[in-house]
């Protein structure tokens, strides 16, 4: 029993120390300088700090994200028609939310809304109501002003486009 415990350690004590010469030499080749040990070491003990933060991991678990209305709706719903090429983003259906702390003056918003296909039918019938056939969701930065929250559309990026069945 002792002996497998043992060859347990000794595997991931092997595997640590492999990875380790892999970081120091991949180092020296790209920087083509002696690496700095305590550089490096710390780097990695303050991303694995980060990473298993007590904090993050409640935010992330647990927080809700927070509904937030925007004055600019139009503008966001023509910039996320054009960037996700779909016919037309419903701007009724929109939901934008964040994780951030709204008091905050800048915040990352979280847009997400229904898009629509241009209809398959060619018979030159005009058509009154749709089905919507997308969901498109979108990031983008958003900034308090005089008016409210504004979205800048310089900064929405599709995140995904979902096909409605």
């Amino acid at each position: 029993m002792a002996s497998k415990i043992l060859r347990v350690i000794l595997i991931i004590v092997l595997f640590i120390a492999f990875f380790e010469l892999g970081l120091f030499s991949s180092y020296t080749i790209v920087t083509a300088e002696a690496p700095n040990f305590h550089g490096l070491v710390d780097m990695q003990i303050s991303k694995i700090n980060e990473f298993f933060n007590p904090q993050k991991v409640n935010d992330a678990l647990i927080k809700d994200p927070t509904p937030v209305n925007i004055t600019n709706k139009k503008d966001v719903a023509l910039k996320m028609e054009s960037l996700s090429q779909v016919d037309g983003v419903n701007v009724d259906s929109m939901n934008i939310t964040t994780f951030d702390d709204t008091s905050n003056k800048n915040i990352t918003v979280n847009i997400e809304s229904l898009g629509y296909a241009s209809p398959s039918q060619t018979s030159g019938q005009i058509v009154i109501s749709q089905q919507p056939s997308y969901k498109v969701m979108a990031t983008g930065q958003a900034t308090y002003g005089e008016n409210g929250l504004r979205v800048d559309e310089d900064t929405i990026a599709i995140t995904s486009i979902l096909k409605l069945y």
